[in-house]
């Protein structure tokens, strides 16, 4: 992958490494059925152990949405006709994502795509996040957050 756009290809940890240094949080986009073949909870926390903060994808494998809300990731989903094809990404891009602090169960999020030319385009993404209790764990940055703080009060 690159650092930024322009710059030299390097490994995918490099680049997340750099990334952390800078404070950015990262995002994947993906197509159907994202995480399978997975090795299950080993490929949720290699993701957030990158700085992945968020996964916008067209579905995803049932088990592998579930372990990346424990390891404190959002899971997203494509609605509608807009897919990561329509959006003609191609990787440059930057991601506001917002509406988290009123985020709920299978609720909207607004996602702000900021192309290299200064333009950009809105589009509404599923939270897949499916239960109450799943919003409790993301929103205490994952499961083992969620129970350690849970035994300290």
């Amino acid at each position: 992958t690159k650092h930024h756009p322009g710059a030299m290809v390097m490994p995918i940890y490099d680049a997340a490494m750099k990334y952390q240094e800078e404070n950015v949080q990262l995002v994947v986009v993906g197509g159907k059925e994202y995480g399978t073949g997975s090795s299950r909870d080993w490929a949720a926390k290699g993701t957030n152990l990158l700085g992945v903060r968020a996964v916008i994808t067209e579905s995803f494998e049932r088990i592998h949405r579930s372990n990346l809300i424990g390891m404190g990731v959002l899971p997203l989903q494509f609605t509608g006709s807009v897919d990561r094809n329509s959006l003609k990404l191609d990787g440059t891009e930057l991601f506001d994502i917002t509406g988290l602090n009123a985020l709920t169960p299978r609720g909207e999020v607004d996602v702000k795509v900021t192309r290299t030319d200064g333009s950009s385009e809105f589009f509404k993404a599923l939270c897949r996040i499916d239960t109450d209790g799943e919003l409790g764990y993301y929103k205490n940055g994952g499961v083992l957050h969620y129970v350690l703080r849970n035994l300290a009060t």
